[in-house]
C-alpha cells in the first residue's frame, strides 16, 4: 500500500490474527516452490517461505533479493493447522514458516524448529520484549517476533448502520434481510462464544468450551458461511458483514463504507513469528533473512503494506501516519484489555476438535 494512499481506511469512522490470519489468496512462485521440493531448494543462494496468503509486502523479497543476491520462492497456506500438517507430512524444501504463537510452541516441542540464536544480532534491540509471547521461547533464541493484529468485524455500513459488537453482528440478518459470515477457524470461532460468556479462550474446562460451542450454535442460523472470503464477498456485496483479520482493511482503502471495528464485547489479538524449520536446506540465506527484517525500515516497509502492528520499535515511527495513528492497528492501552491472543492448550485441542465438527454439521 503506498504511503501515500489515503485512509478511507479503518473504518473506524474516523483489523487484525491471527491468523489464522489473512489467509486469503495463493500468491507467489508455487511452481518454484514444487522446484525446490524437487531438490533445487539446496542450491547456494536460495530461500523457500511458507507463509500465510498476502502476510508479506512482495517489495521486502525483491529488497532482500536485490541486498543479498539470494533468490525467494514463496508458498502460502491457510491455517496454522494446514501448515503444520504438510511439514509433519514431511514436506521438504522449505526454509522459513510464520506460525502463530501457539504453534510456534508446538512446533518446538515437537522438535520441527531450529534454533537460531537471532536474539544475538545486533538489531535484535530495536524488538519490543512485550512480544516475547512464546512459552517455549521465551527469550527469542529461536523465532524472530514478526507481526501482530486483531481479529474482528468488517461490515458494510450502508446496510447494516453503525454496530459494536457481537450481539449487534448476529442481528444484523434479521434487521437487514443480509448475509454474515464467520471465520472458517475452530479456535476463533469458539472464541466468541467465550468472549461472550466472560471465559478465556484458552480455556481447557470441558464444561466452558461446550458453552462457548453452545453460544456459537444458538447463533449458527444467522451464519451464511464459515470462511475466508471476506475480501470479496464484501466487496461484491454478497455479504453486509464478517469475522476477520484486521489486515484485511488493504482491501477497502478506496471503500469508506466497509468498516472494521474490534467488538466492545471482546475480540482475538494474533502474532507470528519467523522461524527456522530444522529441515530447511538453506539455515544460513534464512538467517539473514531475519537479520534483514530486525532492520526498521524492511518492518516498516511491510506494516504500511500490511495493515498490522510491528514489534520493531523503531519501525512503528516511520509507517505511514495513517497506520501509526490508527487505533484498529496500535490499539490502546484499554483495548488490549479486551483482547486475549490463543495458547497451546496441548490434549484439551480434542474438546476444541469435537465442539468445532458439531458446529460444522448441525443443521
Amino acid at each position: 500500500m503506498p504511503e501515500s494512499s489515503p485512509p478511507s481506511l479503518l473504518n473506524t469512522g474516523a483489523r487484525p490474527e491471527g491468523t489464522n490470519r489473512e489467509k486469503i489468496m495463493k500468491t507467489l512462485g508455487l511452481a518454484s516452490v514444487l522446484a525446490l521440493a524437487a531438490g533445487m531448494a539446496q542450491a547456494e543462494g536460495t530461500l523457500s517461505l511458507y507463509n500465510w496468503g498476502d502476510y508479506i509486502n512482495p517489495e521486502v523479497l525483491t529488497k532482500f533479493t536485490e541486498e543479498t543476491g539470494i533468490a525467494v520462492t514463496l508458498d502460502t497456506y491457510s491455517s496454522n493447522e494446514e501448515m503444520l500438517a504438510k511439514i509433519q507430512a514431511g514436506a521438504t524444501g522449505y526454509d522459513i514458516v510464520f506460525p502463530s504463537v501457539h504453534m510456534n510452541d508446538i512446533m518446538i516441542k515437537l522438535g520441527l524448529l531450529e534454533k537460531t540464536g537471532i536474539n544475538t544480532a545486533p538489531d535484535f534491540k530495536n524488538i519490543d520484549p512485550a512480544f516475547f509471547r512464546a512459552k517455549e521461547d521465551p527469550n527469542s533464541e529461536y523465532c524472530l517476533p514478526y507481526g501482530w493484529g486483531t481479529v474482528g468485524i468488517f461490515y458494510n455500513e450502508d446496510i447494516t448502520g453503525p454496530i459494536t459488537g457481537w450481539a449487534d453482528f448476529f442481528a444484523i440478518p434479521e434487521k437487514t434481510g443480509a448475509k454474515i459470515t464467520l471465520l472458517d477457524d475452530m479456535r476463533e470461532v469458539l472464541a466468541i462464544g467465550h468472549i461472550m460468556n466472560g471465559t478465556s479462550v484458552n480455556s481447557t474446562d470441558p464444561a466452558e468450551v461446550q458453552a462457548a460451542a453452545d453460544y456459537v450454535l444458538a447463533h449458527k442460523a444467522a451464519v451464511n458461511a464459515f470462511t475466508y472470503e471476506v475480501p470479496p464477498m464484501l466487496t461484491s456485496g454478497d455479504i453486509a458483514a464478517g469475522h476477520f483479520f484486521v489486515g484485511g482493511n488493504v482491501f477497502f482503502t478506496e471503500m469508506p463504507n466497509i468498516k472494521y471495528i474490534i467488538p466492545a464485547e471482546g475480540g482475538t489479538m494474533y502474532q507470528e513469528n519467523i522461524c527456522v524449520l530444522a529441515s530447511a536446506p538453506n539455515k544460513e540465506n534464512a538467517k539473514k533473512f531475519m537479520e534483514f527484517y530486525l532492520k526498521p525500515e524492511i518492518a516498516a516497509l511491510n506494516v504500511s503494506q500490511q495493515f498490522n502492528g510491528t514489534p520493531n520499535i523503531p519501525a512503528n515511527e516511520l509507517t505511514p501516519d495513517f497506520i501509526k495513528s490508527n487505533p484498529n492497528i496500535n490499539v490502546g492501552a484499554d483495548t488490549m484489555t479486551r483482547l486475549q491472543i490463543f495458547e497451546d492448550i496441548g490434549a484439551a485441542l480434542k474438546l476444541y476438535d469435537r465442539a468445532w465438527n458439531t458446529i460444522r454439521t448441525a443443521q
